[in-house]
């Protein structure tokens, strides 16, 4: 094989275009090693981002594009991910054992903004990230119920002044249903309220997390206002469903982000189609394109859509989402696709932001 024919296979790869991340391996340093021996390929990737169930169409793909520079070329793929700590807004402290915080908001109730959280947790999971979820809706905790944890489950406590998290389906959980009993109304003001979210964040002992995925309540209120002054969120995203009425709300959350200077990901329309569970008949009984349009308007991505479908609502309310009961179901899919488009945006974000050069190793 010929010096140039290494030289383009070399660029090749450095310059192949990951969909999903939407930018060239070399220029986000994710190429480690390239080595050539004969025919064979050798190449060692570390992308940034979660996408454990990616890695065989990144393969394909990269090998396709490296035909077209070589037919002889017999592509060797090792990748790994390392998923890096992305700074909050305002330059607050980072929270101890946790990479990144993504806050899941809503304008409003109603728009399955919980089970969005619980499987996408579940889907980041899958696609190799260590995940927490923390519950900050505070007078309607359900992340307990929905990862399966037992009623009465209490958190264990270490050094008499912090949490340990309920550890449930491969994820880290920490809610105030775990402090009260279920039929207890938290009936508080929003001091109180944000008090104890500040609690549950900071007394909390969180072990080793790329993601920390915080379910929001609805509304732009009080605990809005503490995540922003106190937390280093690194990004939100807006569950929202296609109707009018849904969409106005919506906009009131992103406009609150953008004003406490979190950038917000993504959107996620859920209910954005009706899968009749008889026939199978999908219908937009909500209208459609709400969650495109508002997307557009705020210059940020329609990350997925997802069906109002019983299976979901049934998988959830048994403790076992989606994600977890049929992971090679067609919800399940989608909720990766969601999964591993979040967590690219947030390190396309974090590389645009600080471009720094990037060394490669080539051998032999």
């Amino acid at each position: 094989m010929s010096e140039l024919d290494r030289a383009r296979i070399q660029g090749c790869i450095e310059s192949w275009v990951d969909p999903v991340l939407e930018q060239s391996l070399g220029s986000v340093g994710a190429v480690k090693s390239v080595a050539i021996e004969g025919k064979r390929v050798s190449v060692a990737l570390e992308l940034p981002y979660a996408c454990a169930h990616e890695h065989g169409t990144l393969k394909r793909a990269l090998s396709a594009s490296l035909a077209e520079v070589s037919a002889e070329a017999e592509l060797e793929l090792q990748i790994t991910q390392k998923i890096a700590a992305h700074s909050g807004q305002h330059k607050l402290p980072g929270l101890e054992g946790v990479r990144n915080i993504i806050a899941v908001a809503s304008g409003k109730g109603g728009v399955g903004k919980s089970t969005t959280t619980t499987n996408l947790a579940l889907a980041l999971k899958a696609q190799g990230a260590r995940v927490g979820v923390l519950d900050a809706d505070i007078y309607g905790p359900s992340q307990g119920m929905m990862l399966g944890v037992p009623s009465g489950t209490r958190p264990q406590t270490a050094e008499e002044k912090y949490f340990l998290p309920v550890e449930s389906l491969g994820v880290q959980v920490m809610s105030m249903s775990f402090l009260v009993d279920d039929n207890t109304p938290m009936v508080w003001r929003g001091p109180m309220v944000s008090g104890a979210l500040q609690q549950l964040l900071n007394q909390t002992r969180w072990d080793d997390l790329d993601y920390l995925l915080i379910d929001m309540p609805p509304g732009t209120g009080d605990i809005q206002l503490t995540l922003s002054q106190r937390v280093p969120v690194s990004g939100a995203v807006i569950v929202t469903t296609p109707q009018d009425i849904a969409l106005l709300d919506a906009c009131k959350g992103i406009e609150m982000f953008r004003k406490v200077d979190i950038p917000v990901l993504g959107v996620i329309e859920n209910m954005s189609t009706h899968i009749c569970s008889n026939c199978g008949h999908e219908e937009a009984i909500f209208g459609s394109g709400g969650g495109d349009r508002l997307a557009k308007d705020y210059q940020c991505e329609l990350l997925g859509q997802m069906p109002l479908a019983l299976a979901i609502r049934e998988q959830a309310d048994a403790g076992k989402p989606s994600v977890v009961a049929d992971p090679e179901g067609p919800h399940a899919q989608r909720y990766l696709e969601i999964a591993a488009k979040l967590s690219a945006r947030l390190a396309q974000r974090a590389s645009q932001s600080s471009r720094i050069p990037n060394i490669s190793i080539f051998g032999d």
